[in-house]
This record gives C-alpha cells, sequence and structure tokens, in this order.
C-alpha cells in the first residue's frame, strides 16, 4: 500500500486545504462548475496537492490525461501526446497534460510545448516547487494562470491523519491504531508540512509496529532524521529563510534570528554561507552605529572557517545575538548608493586642480596641486576649496540622521 496515493482525494468535496482556490468562491472551483478550462501553473511547496488538483480537474473535464515528469520525460514523450490529442479533436475530447517539476524543463523543451499550448490542442498543468517567473519562459507563462499553494495547515494535517486511520478501504482502518496528540504533533512536525511524507511516515508506523498506540518514539524512529523540511539549499525555501534571518537582525528581533539560523543549520545549510552574510549585514545595516560589528562579524567567520561542525553553531549565534542587539544605521550602504547614482549621471567630471598630483614641473604649470600643501603642521588645501568636481560641490553623500 501507499497511503498517499491510496488515499488521494478525487473531488473537491474530498480535498483538503487552498480554501482561495477549491473554496466556494475559488477560482479552480468556478472553473469547474463553468466549464471553462484553461492553463495553469501550480506554485507551492511539496505535499501541498498540486497533482491531486491536476487529476481531479481532468476527471472533472472528462480529459484525456497524461501526466509528464520534468526531470525523466523531454520532447519526444510530448510529440507523441501531441498526436495523441488531435486524434482526441475528433472525439470532441480535451487534452490535458500535467507536468511535474517543470520547472526541470529547459527553454528549449518548453518552446516545443508553446505553439500547443497557444493552439488550444493541450491544456497544460504544470507544478513547480520553484518561482515560476525565473524557471518558465514568459511566452508560456502569459498563456498560463499561476496559482499559488500555500503550505498546508495544522488542521488541514490533522484532517488527513484522521481520515487515513479511520478509512478501512483506502486507509489504515482495519488496523485499528491510536495516535496521541503528542506524536501526532512530532509526526506533523516532521513531514514540514509535506501531506505525502506524513501519511507515508503514518504507514510505516502503523504497518511495521505492533503497539496499539503510536508512540512519539516510534515517530521519531521513523523518520530516522531530525527534520524532513522542505528547505533546500538551492531553492526558493533557502532564499526565503536566509531572507526571514537578514530581515529579523534588521528588526533587532534577536530571537527570531536565532531562531532562523537554528532551522537554517539543521536543513544543513553551509555556516560560512550564514557567516558571510551577517559580514554584509555588519556594514550594510549596522555601520557606523557600532563600530565594532564588522569587526566581531568577521572574527566570527574565521572562527566558524577555524573551528567548524557543530561547535560553531556556538560562533554563529553569538555572533547573530550581537548583531541583532547592535544599533542600526543605513548611513553606509546609502551614502553609497546616493555616490553610485551622481558617478552615473556624471562619470566623468574633472578631477579639481588642487587635488591632482603634479610629479612634473609642466603639471605644476598648469596648476597641479596648487594650495594644497603638505608640511608638519598641516595636510591639506591652504584654503577652503571643494574636494568635489566642480559640478558637484555642496552634494552630502554621508548624511547623518
Amino acid at each position: 500500500m501507499n497511503l498517499a496515493h491510496t488515499m488521494r482525494p478525487t473531488t473537491l468535496e474530498e480535498f483538503v486545504g487552498q480554501e482561495h482556490l477549491v473554496g466556494k468562491n475559488g477560482l479552480i472551483r468556478k472553473m469547474i462548475e463553468k466549464q471553462s478550462l484553461f492553463s495553469i501553473i501550480f506554485w507551492g511547496p511539496p505535499g501541498t496537492g498540486k497533482t491531486t488538483l491536476a487529476s481531479i480537474i481532468a476527471h472533472a473535464f472528462e480529459a484525456d490525461f497524461h501526466i509528464l515528469s520534468g526531470v525523466t520525460s523531454g520532447k519526444d514523450d510530448l510529440l507523441r501526446i501531441v498526436k495523441e490529442a488531435k486524434e482526441m479533436v475528433m472525439f470532441q475530447k480535451k487534452t490535458i497534460v500535467f507536468i511535474d517539476e517543470i520547472h526541470r524543463w529547459n527553454k528549449a523543451q518548453q518552446d516545443v510545448l508553446l505553439p500547443y499550448v497557444e493552439s488550444g490542442l493541450i491544456t497544460l498543468i504544470g507544478a513547480t516547487t520553484e518561482n515560476p517567473s525565473f524557471e518558465i519562459i514568459s511566452a508560456l507563462l502569459s498563456r498560463s494562470r499561476v496559482f499559488v499553494l500555500e503550505p498546508l495547515e495544522l488542521k488541514d494535517l490533522e484532517t488527513l491523519v484522521d481520515r487515513a486511520l479511520k478509512d478501512k478501504e483506502r486507509g489504515l482502518g482495519k488496523y485499528v491504531k491510536k495516535v496521541p496528540a503528542s506524536a501526532r504533533e512530532i509526526l506533523i512536525g516532521l513531514s514540514g508540512g509535506d501531506a505525502r511524507i506524513m501519511l507515508n511516515a503514518l504507514e510505516i508506523a502503523v504497518t511495521t509496529y505492533k503497539e496499539k498506540e503510536i508512540t512519539p518514539h516510534i515517530i521519531k524512529q521513523v523518520f530516522q532524521v531530525k527534520s524532513a523540511g522542505i528547505y533546500d539549499k538551492k531553492g526558493d525555501e533557502h532564499y526565503n529563510t536566509i531572507s526571514a534571518f537578514i530581515k529579523s537582525l534588521r528588526g533587532s528581533d534577536a530571537d527570531a534570528a536565532v531562531y532562523y539560523l537554528v532551522r537554517m543549520l539543521e536543513s544543513g545549510e553551509d555556516p560560512t554561507f550564514i557567516a558571510r552574510r551577517m559580514i554584509i549585514f555588519a556594514s550594510e545595516d549596522i555601520g557606523l552605529a557600532d563600530r565594532g560589528a564588522l569587526i566581531q562579524a568577521n572574527a566570527g567567520f574565521e572562527a566558524v572557517d577555524k573551528i567548524g561542525m557543530p561547535e560553531a553553531q556556538l560562533i554563529l549565534s553569538h555572533i547573530c545575538i550581537y548583531l541583532a542587539k547592535a544599533p542600526k544605521s543605513r548611513l553606509v550602504v546609502n551614502a553609497l548608493g546616493k555616490a553610485k547614482e551622481v558617478v552615473l549621471n556624471n562619470p566623468n567630471e574633472p578631477i579639481p586642480l588642487h587635488l591632482r598630483n603634479a610629479p612634473t614641473k609642466l603639471m605644476k604649470q598648469l596648476g597641479y596641486a596648487k594650495d594644497y600643501n603638505w608640511s608638519e603642521k598641516y595636510v591639506g588645501p591652504t584654503k577652503d576649496q571643494s574636494f568635489l568636481p566642480e559640478k558637484l560641490k555642496g552634494i552630502k553623500f554621508v548624511e547623518e540622521k
């Protein structure tokens, strides 16, 4: 038995979660009710119902339904389906192609698909865990509706557990097992919001262990890992988590910063990546408000690189808390940004003569380094002169608030 497969809903009434799409006023429900089919890209974390919704839509439209994998399928598989789709037209039957992990298809493969979607011969339903703006060609994206699937809520996951334990035909009802709240909490937590992982782990716990009550210890034994979350060091969750970490530091919320730090570390993030980001943060968001922040962050990076995991966690936490509690200033980054803008608009303003070097007699005759003095008592212009080019006099880049 594959519990996640056997318990897969076949109608919207059975579907759990994604109320914004399948609820009373949800666009998918309205699409089915009005029998108005269009191409869709489902974007969301694993185990949130992308494949299930595609299957439900295909069934509701009585369409010829094909499933392709973005990893193992390609142009030849698609063209075979296109040939069948042309035959289905004679029977007034729609063809829906579901491409799981469509972001794995390269531009050339997506280009092959485009004319058939554009002509309406094929209705595409793509599923991706990555941002479609970056992974799917704009022409295909413009001909599809992007629906964002949210991580399943706690109540949704609990509903799925209850159904699986009670259903005697498709689920685990015949085993008559109990899963107390303490064990459910761990089961749901270690599943990382992925219903597929959760149901398959529940199946192993119920069918492998003889105990009538599934304890927290049994659930931990099934997973055999600290976490089964959705963190991907090259995917959206990677960027979302580091963004939350930096924004927590910026907001001086040490508790949230430490939480996101641990979340990254427990998911296998490279500790030197986190340390490097904290060095950048020290200049960008603290700057001169705490002149020791950059020194601390850099020392933290060197210590992390020298010590390694798991002890490096202490150093990262140390620097994380220091930076979160430090006063914040955007003076450095603001000054840099303003200067860049002025240089972009005025790239070749003449350097004032008194600031130019004068290594030759001719240069001195032309006024280079005029009125600029080096002596034991004084270095600089001998009279009030601007250090900026003439056109830029008076511009302030470093503005104290």
